[in-house]
Protein backbone atom coordinates (compact mmCIF):
# COMPACT_ATOMS: atom_id res chain seq x y z
CA UNK A 1 0.00 0.00 0.00
CA UNK A 2 0.79 3.48 -0.63
CA UNK A 3 3.35 5.48 2.10
CA UNK A 4 3.14 8.93 2.86
CA UNK A 5 6.30 11.34 1.33
CA UNK A 6 7.23 14.54 2.70
CA UNK A 7 4.44 16.58 1.64
CA UNK A 8 1.71 14.44 2.63
CA UNK A 9 3.35 14.17 6.58
CA UNK A 10 3.89 18.70 6.07
CA UNK A 11 0.29 18.90 5.03
CA UNK A 12 -0.83 16.57 7.65
CA UNK A 13 0.79 17.61 10.23
CA UNK A 14 0.26 21.67 9.73
CA UNK A 15 -2.96 20.56 9.36
CA UNK A 16 -3.46 19.11 12.88
CA UNK A 17 -1.27 21.74 14.90
CA UNK A 18 -4.20 24.26 13.49
CA UNK A 19 -7.10 21.96 14.84
CA UNK A 20 -5.53 21.92 17.53
CA UNK A 21 -5.59 26.07 18.13
CA UNK A 22 -9.28 26.29 16.72
CA UNK A 23 -10.33 23.75 19.22
CA UNK A 24 -8.62 25.50 22.21
CA UNK A 25 -10.35 29.07 21.01
CA UNK A 26 -13.70 27.03 20.92
CA UNK A 27 -13.11 25.59 24.41
CA UNK A 28 -12.22 29.06 25.31
CA UNK A 29 -14.98 30.76 24.23
CA UNK A 30 -13.36 32.91 22.04
CA UNK A 31 -14.67 31.39 18.79
CA UNK A 32 -18.75 30.62 18.49
CA UNK A 33 -20.18 27.23 17.99
CA UNK A 34 -21.43 29.06 14.33
CA UNK A 35 -17.63 30.71 13.77
CA UNK A 36 -16.25 26.80 14.47
CA UNK A 37 -18.73 25.09 12.22
CA UNK A 38 -16.70 25.62 9.23
CA UNK A 39 -13.25 25.00 10.78
CA UNK A 40 -14.36 21.93 11.91
CA UNK A 41 -15.91 19.75 9.07
CA UNK A 42 -12.51 20.84 7.11
CA UNK A 43 -11.38 18.20 9.77
CA UNK A 44 -14.33 16.04 10.00
CA UNK A 45 -15.83 16.76 13.30
CA UNK A 46 -19.51 16.66 13.33
CA UNK A 47 -22.08 17.60 15.60
CA UNK A 48 -24.19 15.36 16.21
CA UNK A 49 -27.47 14.94 18.44
CA UNK A 50 -25.75 13.71 21.33
CA UNK A 51 -22.04 14.54 20.88
CA UNK A 52 -19.57 15.74 18.28
CA UNK A 53 -18.40 12.89 15.72
CA UNK A 54 -15.20 12.32 14.07
CA UNK A 55 -15.07 11.03 10.33
CA UNK A 56 -11.51 9.54 9.65
CA UNK A 57 -10.50 9.21 5.71
CA UNK A 58 -9.44 5.66 5.19
CA UNK A 59 -8.27 6.53 1.81
CA UNK A 60 -10.03 3.65 -1.08
CA UNK A 61 -10.54 1.69 1.37
CA UNK A 62 -7.27 0.88 2.20
CA UNK A 63 -6.30 -0.47 6.05
CA UNK A 64 -2.58 -1.71 7.35
CA UNK A 65 -3.04 -3.95 10.31
CA UNK A 66 -0.77 -1.02 12.40
CA UNK A 67 -3.38 1.61 10.96
CA UNK A 68 -6.72 -1.06 12.09
CA UNK A 69 -4.63 -1.23 15.88
CA UNK A 70 -4.68 2.40 15.83
CA UNK A 71 -8.48 2.87 15.11
CA UNK A 72 -9.31 0.04 17.83
CA UNK A 73 -6.90 2.22 20.49
CA UNK A 74 -9.08 5.34 19.41
CA UNK A 75 -12.21 3.76 19.86
CA UNK A 76 -11.28 2.07 23.34
CA UNK A 77 -9.41 5.51 24.75
CA UNK A 78 -11.44 8.26 23.21
CA UNK A 79 -14.71 6.62 22.49
CA UNK A 80 -17.04 4.14 23.88
CA UNK A 81 -14.76 0.77 22.48
CA UNK A 82 -16.12 1.02 19.29
CA UNK A 83 -15.99 2.27 15.73
CA UNK A 84 -18.34 2.57 13.00
CA UNK A 85 -17.61 1.31 9.25
CA UNK A 86 -19.21 3.77 6.57
CA UNK A 87 -20.55 3.47 3.00
CA UNK A 88 -17.83 5.96 1.97
CA UNK A 89 -15.22 3.42 3.36
CA UNK A 90 -14.39 5.44 6.43
CA UNK A 91 -14.53 5.05 9.69
CA UNK A 92 -16.50 7.19 11.94
CA UNK A 93 -16.18 7.88 16.33
CA UNK A 94 -19.71 8.97 17.51
CA UNK A 95 -18.50 10.00 20.93
CA UNK A 96 -15.59 11.57 21.32
CA UNK A 97 -15.00 14.56 23.07
CA UNK A 98 -13.96 17.51 21.60
CA UNK A 99 -10.73 18.49 23.58
CA UNK A 100 -9.35 15.10 22.98
CA UNK A 101 -10.20 15.40 19.01
CA UNK A 102 -6.36 17.27 18.65
CA UNK A 103 -4.69 14.42 19.92
CA UNK A 104 -6.64 11.50 18.44
CA UNK A 105 -5.41 13.27 15.10
CA UNK A 106 -2.14 12.98 16.21
CA UNK A 107 -2.30 9.45 16.67
CA UNK A 108 -3.61 9.54 13.22
CA UNK A 109 -1.12 10.89 11.52
CA UNK A 110 1.30 8.98 13.60
CA UNK A 111 0.19 6.09 11.41
CA UNK A 112 -0.38 7.95 7.70
CA UNK A 113 -4.35 9.00 8.51
CA UNK A 114 -6.20 11.62 8.89
CA UNK A 115 -9.85 13.40 8.76
CA UNK A 116 -9.09 16.05 5.82
CA UNK A 117 -12.21 16.24 3.11
CA UNK A 118 -14.37 13.94 5.13
CA UNK A 119 -16.64 16.61 5.36
CA UNK A 120 -17.37 19.84 3.57
CA UNK A 121 -17.85 20.80 -0.24
CA UNK A 122 -15.11 20.06 -1.26
CA UNK A 123 -13.57 16.39 -3.27
CA UNK A 124 -14.27 13.52 -1.02
CA UNK A 125 -12.58 10.40 -0.06
CA UNK A 126 -12.50 8.31 -3.61
CA UNK A 127 -14.29 4.75 -3.53
CA UNK A 128 -12.93 1.70 -5.24
CA UNK A 129 -13.59 -1.88 -5.79
CA UNK A 130 -12.63 -3.34 -2.33
CA UNK A 131 -11.17 -6.49 -4.13
CA UNK A 132 -9.01 -4.31 -6.11
CA UNK A 133 -5.45 -5.67 -7.31
CA UNK A 134 -7.25 -9.11 -5.78
CA UNK A 135 -10.50 -9.71 -7.96
CA UNK A 136 -9.58 -12.30 -10.62
CA UNK A 137 -11.95 -10.52 -13.44
CA UNK A 138 -10.03 -6.99 -13.22
CA UNK A 139 -8.50 -5.23 -16.01
CA UNK A 140 -6.25 -2.89 -14.03
CA UNK A 141 -5.41 -2.47 -10.98
CA UNK A 142 -7.61 1.11 -10.11
CA UNK A 143 -5.67 1.53 -6.75
CA UNK A 144 -3.01 3.57 -7.92
CA UNK A 145 -5.39 5.76 -10.27
CA UNK A 146 -7.19 6.60 -6.34
CA UNK A 147 -4.08 7.53 -5.32
CA UNK A 148 -3.33 10.02 -7.81
CA UNK A 149 -6.55 11.25 -7.50
CA UNK A 150 -5.61 11.52 -3.55
CA UNK A 151 -2.75 13.13 -4.11
CA UNK A 152 -3.78 15.80 -6.70
CA UNK A 153 -7.37 16.44 -4.95
CA UNK A 154 -6.23 16.94 -1.11
CA UNK A 155 -6.28 20.39 -0.11
CA UNK A 156 -6.77 21.18 -3.73
CA UNK A 157 -7.03 25.51 -3.81
CA UNK A 158 -9.27 25.68 -7.03
CA UNK A 159 -11.59 22.72 -5.58
CA UNK A 160 -11.76 23.53 -1.64
CA UNK A 161 -15.05 25.43 -2.02
CA UNK A 162 -17.00 23.64 -4.45
CA UNK A 163 -20.62 24.54 -4.61
CA UNK A 164 -21.77 21.19 -2.98
CA UNK A 165 -19.66 17.76 -1.81
CA UNK A 166 -17.97 16.00 -4.27
CA UNK A 167 -17.60 11.99 -4.63
CA UNK A 168 -15.42 9.95 -7.60
CA UNK A 169 -15.49 6.00 -7.47
CA UNK A 170 -13.19 4.11 -9.75
CA UNK A 171 -13.49 0.34 -10.88
CA UNK A 172 -11.47 -1.51 -12.62
CA UNK A 173 -13.48 -4.51 -13.71
CA UNK A 174 -16.29 -5.49 -15.59
CA UNK A 175 -18.14 -6.45 -12.95
CA UNK A 176 -18.61 -2.87 -11.06
CA UNK A 177 -18.12 -3.22 -7.03
CA UNK A 178 -17.46 0.79 -6.91
CA UNK A 179 -21.19 1.89 -7.89
CA UNK A 180 -19.75 4.30 -10.01
CA UNK A 181 -23.46 5.15 -11.77
CA UNK A 182 -24.20 7.09 -8.87
CA UNK A 183 -21.12 9.08 -8.06
CA UNK A 184 -20.48 12.67 -9.13
CA UNK A 185 -17.88 11.28 -11.45
CA UNK A 186 -17.53 7.36 -11.82
CA UNK A 187 -14.45 6.02 -13.45
CA UNK A 188 -14.21 2.46 -15.37
CA UNK A 189 -10.67 1.08 -16.80
CA UNK A 190 -11.07 -0.38 -20.10
CA UNK A 191 -8.51 -1.51 -22.21
CA UNK A 192 -7.68 -1.02 -25.78
CA UNK A 193 -7.38 -3.70 -28.85
CA UNK A 194 -3.86 -2.45 -28.39
CA UNK A 195 -3.75 -3.33 -24.97
CA UNK A 196 -3.27 0.47 -23.49
CA UNK A 197 -5.32 1.48 -20.35
CA UNK A 198 -7.92 3.99 -20.47
CA UNK A 199 -11.01 5.31 -18.62
CA UNK A 200 -14.53 5.27 -19.32
CA UNK A 201 -15.92 8.12 -17.24
CA UNK A 202 -19.55 9.06 -16.42
CA UNK A 203 -20.64 12.12 -14.65
CA UNK A 204 -24.05 13.63 -12.56
CA UNK A 205 -24.45 10.70 -10.78
CA UNK A 206 -26.15 10.78 -6.83
CA UNK A 207 -28.64 9.82 -4.62
CA UNK A 208 -30.74 11.63 -2.05
CA UNK A 209 -33.50 13.87 -2.40
CA UNK A 210 -33.12 13.72 -6.43
CA UNK A 211 -31.62 10.43 -7.11
CA UNK A 212 -29.83 10.01 -10.79
CA UNK A 213 -27.62 7.54 -12.69
CA UNK A 214 -24.47 9.26 -14.27
CA UNK A 215 -24.34 9.95 -17.85
CA UNK A 216 -21.36 8.44 -19.65
CA UNK A 217 -19.67 11.58 -21.35
CA UNK A 218 -16.24 9.61 -22.92
CA UNK A 219 -15.54 6.29 -23.66
CA UNK A 220 -12.15 6.27 -23.92
CA UNK A 221 -9.76 8.49 -21.97
CA UNK A 222 -5.99 8.13 -21.89
CA UNK A 223 -5.19 7.13 -18.57
CA UNK A 224 -2.38 9.87 -18.37
CA UNK A 225 -4.91 12.54 -19.28
CA UNK A 226 -6.88 11.80 -16.20
CA UNK A 227 -6.49 14.54 -13.71
CA UNK A 228 -6.34 17.14 -16.81
CA UNK A 229 -9.95 15.57 -17.36
CA UNK A 230 -11.01 15.49 -14.09
CA UNK A 231 -10.13 18.63 -13.72
CA UNK A 232 -12.09 20.36 -16.51
CA UNK A 233 -15.55 18.50 -15.17
CA UNK A 234 -14.45 19.86 -11.84
CA UNK A 235 -14.10 23.73 -13.35
CA UNK A 236 -17.37 23.61 -15.65
CA UNK A 237 -18.82 22.21 -12.05
CA UNK A 238 -16.95 25.14 -9.98
CA UNK A 239 -18.05 27.92 -12.28
CA UNK A 240 -21.80 26.88 -13.52
CA UNK A 241 -22.86 25.04 -10.46
CA UNK A 242 -26.00 26.46 -8.37
CA UNK A 243 -24.85 28.00 -5.15
CA UNK A 244 -28.35 30.05 -4.55
CA UNK A 245 -30.02 26.32 -3.42
CA UNK A 246 -28.82 23.53 -1.42
CA UNK A 247 -31.06 21.09 -2.42
CA UNK A 248 -29.96 22.28 -6.51
CA UNK A 249 -26.35 22.64 -6.27
CA UNK A 250 -24.85 19.20 -6.84
CA UNK A 251 -23.83 18.06 -9.91
CA UNK A 252 -25.78 15.86 -10.72
CA UNK A 253 -28.78 19.06 -10.90
CA UNK A 254 -26.18 20.59 -13.58
CA UNK A 255 -26.02 17.93 -15.86
CA UNK A 256 -29.71 17.47 -15.77
CA UNK A 257 -30.28 21.41 -16.58
CA UNK A 258 -27.70 21.57 -19.38
CA UNK A 259 -28.20 18.49 -20.49
CA UNK A 260 -25.81 15.90 -21.07
CA UNK A 261 -24.88 17.06 -24.25
CA UNK A 262 -24.18 20.18 -23.53
CA UNK A 263 -22.20 19.49 -20.59
CA UNK A 264 -20.11 17.43 -22.55
CA UNK A 265 -19.10 20.06 -24.74
CA UNK A 266 -18.37 22.31 -21.73
CA UNK A 267 -15.86 19.71 -20.24
CA UNK A 268 -14.45 18.85 -23.83
CA UNK A 269 -13.89 22.42 -24.39
CA UNK A 270 -12.27 22.82 -20.99
CA UNK A 271 -10.30 20.00 -21.45
CA UNK A 272 -8.95 21.46 -24.97
CA UNK A 273 -7.85 24.04 -23.15
CA UNK A 274 -5.51 22.44 -20.52
CA UNK A 275 -4.36 19.03 -21.41
CA UNK A 276 -0.43 18.20 -22.36
CA UNK A 277 0.50 20.69 -19.56
CA UNK A 278 1.84 20.18 -16.17
CA UNK A 279 -1.71 18.19 -15.49
CA UNK A 280 -0.60 15.12 -17.56
CA UNK A 281 0.65 12.54 -15.81
CA UNK A 282 4.13 11.57 -16.52
CA UNK A 283 5.03 7.95 -17.16
CA UNK A 284 7.50 7.62 -14.60
CA UNK A 285 4.86 8.86 -11.57
CA UNK A 286 2.01 6.47 -12.74
CA UNK A 287 4.63 3.75 -12.84
CA UNK A 288 6.38 4.99 -8.98
CA UNK A 289 2.90 5.14 -7.58
CA UNK A 290 2.30 1.99 -9.17
CA UNK A 291 4.90 0.33 -7.22
CA UNK A 292 3.36 0.42 -4.09
CA UNK A 293 0.79 -1.74 -5.21
CA UNK A 294 1.87 -5.22 -6.35
CA UNK A 295 0.05 -8.52 -6.80
CA UNK A 296 0.92 -10.96 -3.74
CA UNK A 297 3.04 -14.33 -4.46
CA UNK A 298 1.66 -17.26 -5.07
CA UNK A 299 0.06 -19.03 -1.73
CA UNK A 300 -0.38 -22.33 -0.60
CA UNK A 301 -3.88 -23.86 -1.62
CA UNK A 302 -6.52 -25.20 0.30
CA UNK A 303 -6.49 -28.88 0.22
CA UNK A 304 -7.42 -30.05 3.60
CA UNK A 305 -10.47 -30.98 3.32
CA UNK A 306 -13.46 -30.13 6.15
CA UNK A 307 -16.64 -31.33 7.47
CA UNK A 308 -17.30 -28.36 9.26
CA UNK A 309 -20.70 -27.81 7.76
CA UNK A 310 -20.63 -24.07 9.12
CA UNK A 311 -17.30 -23.50 8.06
CA UNK A 312 -17.73 -24.81 4.22
CA UNK A 313 -20.99 -22.36 4.40
CA UNK A 314 -19.15 -19.44 5.41
CA UNK A 315 -15.95 -20.11 2.27
CA UNK A 316 -19.02 -20.89 0.56
CA UNK A 317 -20.55 -17.10 1.22
CA UNK A 318 -18.23 -15.20 2.68
CA UNK A 319 -14.57 -16.26 0.18
CA UNK A 320 -14.15 -14.72 -3.16
CA UNK A 321 -12.27 -16.13 -5.94
CA UNK A 322 -8.16 -14.44 -5.95
CA UNK A 323 -6.44 -13.53 -9.40
CA UNK A 324 -3.12 -15.39 -7.52
CA UNK A 325 -2.77 -19.05 -7.53
CA UNK A 326 -3.40 -20.27 -3.76
CA UNK A 327 -4.79 -17.17 -2.59
CA UNK A 328 -8.35 -16.16 -1.51
CA UNK A 329 -10.36 -13.19 -0.88
CA UNK A 330 -12.52 -13.55 2.76
CA UNK A 331 -15.24 -10.95 3.56
CA UNK A 332 -15.53 -10.03 7.30
CA UNK A 333 -19.38 -9.21 7.23
CA UNK A 334 -19.71 -6.85 10.42
CA UNK A 335 -23.58 -7.71 10.72
CA UNK A 336 -23.83 -10.55 12.87
CA UNK A 337 -27.55 -10.94 13.24
CA UNK A 338 -29.29 -8.63 15.50
CA UNK A 339 -26.26 -6.36 15.53
CA UNK A 340 -25.77 -2.83 14.62
CA UNK A 341 -24.33 -3.19 10.82
CA UNK A 342 -21.24 -1.78 9.81
CA UNK A 343 -19.89 -1.42 13.96
CA UNK A 344 -16.63 -3.52 14.77
CA UNK A 345 -15.36 -3.13 18.57
CA UNK A 346 -11.68 -2.04 20.00
CA UNK A 347 -11.06 -6.37 20.28
CA UNK A 348 -12.71 -7.09 17.03
CA UNK A 349 -10.66 -4.70 15.06
CA UNK A 350 -7.64 -5.92 16.84
CA UNK A 351 -7.89 -9.58 16.27
CA UNK A 352 -8.62 -8.88 12.39
CA UNK A 353 -5.25 -6.69 12.57
CA UNK A 354 -3.84 -9.94 13.77
CA UNK A 355 -5.39 -12.49 11.16
CA UNK A 356 -4.18 -10.02 8.44
CA UNK A 357 -0.42 -10.22 9.67
CA UNK A 358 -0.71 -13.92 10.51
CA UNK A 359 -2.41 -14.95 7.52
CA UNK A 360 -3.04 -11.61 5.13
CA UNK A 361 -0.37 -9.62 3.98
CA UNK A 362 -1.19 -7.12 6.87
CA UNK A 363 -3.87 -5.36 4.90
CA UNK A 364 -7.77 -4.58 5.48
CA UNK A 365 -10.29 -3.26 2.90
CA UNK A 366 -13.40 -1.51 4.13
CA UNK A 367 -16.12 -1.92 2.01
CA UNK A 368 -19.08 0.58 0.61
CA UNK A 369 -21.70 -2.16 2.23
CA UNK A 370 -19.88 -1.63 5.69
CA UNK A 371 -18.10 -4.55 5.77
CA UNK A 372 -14.64 -5.79 6.29
CA UNK A 373 -12.16 -7.54 3.22
CA UNK A 374 -8.52 -9.44 3.79
CA UNK A 375 -8.23 -9.55 0.55
CA UNK A 376 -5.24 -11.76 0.48
CA UNK A 377 -5.57 -14.57 2.43
CA UNK A 378 -3.62 -17.92 1.54
CA UNK A 379 -6.13 -20.39 0.69
CA UNK A 380 -4.73 -23.32 3.13
CA UNK A 381 -5.10 -20.71 5.91
CA UNK A 382 -9.06 -20.12 5.47
CA UNK A 383 -9.72 -22.74 8.43
CA UNK A 384 -7.42 -20.68 10.70
CA UNK A 385 -9.03 -17.46 9.76
CA UNK A 386 -12.49 -19.01 10.34
CA UNK A 387 -11.93 -19.76 13.92
CA UNK A 388 -10.05 -16.20 14.85
CA UNK A 389 -13.00 -14.86 13.48
CA UNK A 390 -15.44 -17.72 14.87
CA UNK A 391 -13.84 -16.25 18.25
CA UNK A 392 -14.65 -13.02 17.84
CA UNK A 393 -18.38 -13.07 16.82
CA UNK A 394 -17.82 -12.28 12.87
CA UNK A 395 -17.88 -15.24 11.09
CA UNK A 396 -21.75 -14.87 9.94
CA UNK A 397 -21.79 -16.21 6.66
CA UNK A 398 -23.73 -13.69 4.89
CA UNK A 399 -21.88 -11.74 2.77
CA UNK A 400 -24.60 -10.47 0.09
CA UNK A 401 -27.26 -12.29 1.56
CA UNK A 402 -30.33 -10.70 2.78
CA UNK A 403 -29.18 -10.00 6.36
CA UNK A 404 -26.03 -7.95 4.67
CA UNK A 405 -28.16 -4.79 5.45
CA UNK A 406 -26.92 -1.23 5.09
CA UNK A 407 -27.84 1.25 6.99
CA UNK A 408 -27.10 4.82 7.82
CA UNK A 409 -27.08 5.82 11.74
CA UNK A 410 -29.98 7.40 11.65
CA UNK A 411 -31.84 9.10 14.66
CA UNK A 412 -29.95 7.76 17.10
CA UNK A 413 -26.87 9.41 16.22
CA UNK A 414 -27.56 11.78 13.35
CA UNK A 415 -29.14 15.09 13.86
CA UNK A 416 -30.55 15.31 9.97
CA UNK A 417 -32.34 11.90 10.43
CA UNK A 418 -36.11 11.67 10.73
CA UNK A 419 -36.34 8.08 11.59
CA UNK A 420 -34.16 5.58 13.15
CA UNK A 421 -32.36 3.08 11.16
CA UNK A 422 -30.15 0.76 13.21
CA UNK A 423 -32.68 -0.86 15.16
CA UNK A 424 -34.62 -1.64 12.33
CA UNK A 425 -31.56 -3.14 10.90
CA UNK A 426 -31.67 -5.24 14.13
CA UNK A 427 -35.10 -6.74 13.70
CA UNK A 428 -34.76 -7.18 10.13
CA UNK A 429 -31.70 -9.44 10.53
CA UNK A 430 -33.39 -11.36 13.15
CA UNK A 431 -36.68 -11.92 11.64
CA UNK A 432 -34.58 -13.10 8.21
CA UNK A 433 -32.45 -15.77 10.23
CA UNK A 434 -35.58 -16.74 11.88
CA UNK A 435 -37.24 -17.39 8.72
CA UNK A 436 -34.01 -19.44 7.44
CA UNK A 437 -34.40 -16.78 4.43
CA UNK A 438 -30.30 -15.87 4.23
CA UNK A 439 -29.94 -19.36 2.64
CA UNK A 440 -32.90 -19.83 1.00
CA UNK A 441 -32.90 -16.18 -0.97
CA UNK A 442 -29.14 -16.36 -1.64
CA UNK A 443 -28.04 -12.58 -2.75
CA UNK A 444 -30.53 -9.70 -2.21
CA UNK A 445 -29.14 -6.23 -1.36
CA UNK A 446 -31.57 -4.62 1.10
CA UNK A 447 -30.42 -0.75 2.17
CA UNK A 448 -32.07 1.76 5.25
CA UNK A 449 -31.85 5.29 4.88
CA UNK A 450 -32.86 7.34 8.19
CA UNK A 451 -33.41 10.74 5.63
CA UNK A 452 -33.49 11.80 2.15
CA UNK A 453 -29.75 12.25 2.20
CA UNK A 454 -29.81 8.56 1.54
CA UNK A 455 -26.43 7.96 3.74
CA UNK A 456 -27.72 4.55 3.88
CA UNK A 457 -27.71 3.99 -0.26
CA UNK A 458 -31.42 2.88 -0.06
CA UNK A 459 -32.64 3.92 -3.56
CA UNK A 460 -29.85 1.10 -4.81
CA UNK A 461 -30.67 -1.46 -3.04
CA UNK A 462 -32.85 -4.77 -3.98
CA UNK A 463 -34.68 -3.98 -1.35
CA UNK A 464 -34.81 -0.33 0.28
CA UNK A 465 -36.49 1.80 3.54
CA UNK A 466 -36.42 5.59 3.52
CA UNK A 467 -37.31 6.94 6.89
CA UNK A 468 -39.60 10.30 6.95
CA UNK A 469 -41.44 11.86 9.27
CA UNK A 470 -45.29 11.74 8.96
CA UNK A 471 -46.44 14.32 11.44
CA UNK A 472 -44.32 12.97 14.35
CA UNK A 473 -43.97 9.61 13.62
CA UNK A 474 -41.12 7.45 12.16
CA UNK A 475 -43.05 6.09 8.51
CA UNK A 476 -40.72 4.05 5.96
CA UNK A 477 -41.05 4.23 2.02
CA UNK A 478 -40.58 0.89 0.24
CA UNK A 479 -38.59 0.57 -2.67
CA UNK A 480 -38.01 -2.39 -4.75
CA UNK A 481 -35.36 -2.56 -7.79
CA UNK A 482 -32.55 -0.61 -6.87
CA UNK A 483 -29.14 -1.70 -8.32
CA UNK A 484 -25.89 -0.34 -7.01
CA UNK A 485 -23.01 -2.03 -9.09
CA UNK A 486 -22.78 -2.51 -13.22
CA UNK A 487 -26.09 -0.54 -14.60
CA UNK A 488 -27.17 0.59 -11.84
CA UNK A 489 -30.62 1.22 -11.05
CA UNK A 490 -32.48 3.87 -8.95
CA UNK A 491 -35.79 1.90 -6.68
CA UNK A 492 -39.43 2.73 -7.07
CA UNK A 493 -41.99 3.44 -3.98
CA UNK A 494 -43.80 0.52 -3.73
CA UNK A 495 -46.82 1.93 -2.11
CA UNK A 496 -47.78 4.23 1.05
CA UNK A 497 -45.61 5.01 4.33
CA UNK A 498 -45.22 1.94 6.75
CA UNK A 499 -44.71 1.93 10.15
CA UNK A 500 -41.74 0.83 11.75
CA UNK A 501 -42.73 -2.78 12.52
CA UNK A 502 -44.82 -2.82 9.54
CA UNK A 503 -42.18 -2.41 7.41
CA UNK A 504 -39.88 -4.77 9.35
CA UNK A 505 -42.62 -7.24 7.69
CA UNK A 506 -42.44 -5.69 4.77
CA UNK A 507 -39.14 -6.13 3.68
CA UNK A 508 -39.27 -10.06 4.59
CA UNK A 509 -42.24 -10.43 3.27
CA UNK A 510 -40.52 -9.38 -0.55
CA UNK A 511 -37.53 -11.75 0.50
CA UNK A 512 -39.79 -14.33 0.89
CA UNK A 513 -42.17 -13.34 -2.21
CA UNK A 514 -38.50 -13.46 -4.10
CA UNK A 515 -37.31 -16.68 -2.73
CA UNK A 516 -40.79 -18.89 -3.08
CA UNK A 517 -41.01 -17.40 -6.50
CA UNK A 518 -37.73 -17.14 -8.35
CA UNK A 519 -36.49 -19.85 -11.54
CA UNK A 520 -33.30 -21.08 -11.07
CA UNK A 521 -30.32 -18.85 -11.39
CA UNK A 522 -32.36 -15.87 -10.65
CA UNK A 523 -31.34 -12.58 -9.04
CA UNK A 524 -34.02 -10.43 -7.00
CA UNK A 525 -33.71 -7.98 -10.16
CA UNK A 526 -34.50 -10.93 -12.73
CA UNK A 527 -37.73 -12.22 -11.10
CA UNK A 528 -38.98 -8.81 -10.29
CA UNK A 529 -38.90 -8.04 -13.92
CA UNK A 530 -39.91 -11.22 -14.74
CA UNK A 531 -42.95 -10.71 -12.46
CA UNK A 532 -43.74 -7.17 -12.19
CA UNK A 533 -44.08 -5.23 -8.73
CA UNK A 534 -47.25 -6.59 -8.32
CA UNK A 535 -46.87 -9.89 -6.48
CA UNK A 536 -44.55 -8.13 -4.23
CA UNK A 537 -46.79 -4.66 -3.94
CA UNK A 538 -50.19 -7.64 -2.95
CA UNK A 539 -48.07 -9.03 -0.63
CA UNK A 540 -47.27 -6.40 1.65
CA UNK A 541 -50.10 -3.93 1.13
CA UNK A 542 -52.80 -6.53 0.03
CA UNK A 543 -54.85 -6.75 -2.56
Amino acid sequence: MYRYDEIDREIVDARTAEFREQVQARLSGALTEDEFKPLRLMNGVYLQLHAYMLRVAIPYGVLSSEQLRTLAHIARTYDRGYGHFTTRQNIQFNWPKLVDIPDVLDQLAGVEMHAIQTSGNTIRNTTTDPFAGAADDEIADPRPWCELIRQWSTVHPEFTWLPRKFKIAVTGSPEDRAAIGVHDIGLKLVAKDAGEIGFEVHVGGGQGRTPRIAAKIRDYLPANELLAYLTAVLRVYNLAGRRDNLYKARIKILVESMGADAFTQAVETTYRDIRGRELALPAEEIERVSSYFVPPPAGAPDEAPSNDRAFLTWREVNVKPHKVAGRAIVVIALKPYGKAPGDATAEQMEAIADLADRYGRSEIRVTKEQNLVLPHVEAAALPSVYEGLKAIGLATANAGRPSDIVACPGLDYCNLANARSIPIAQAISEALEAAGLDEKAGEVTIKISGCINACGHHHIANIGLLGVDKKGEEVYQLTLGGIADGDAAIGKIAGPGLSANDAIDAVVTCVQVFADRAELGETFIDTLTRLGHEPFKEAVYGA
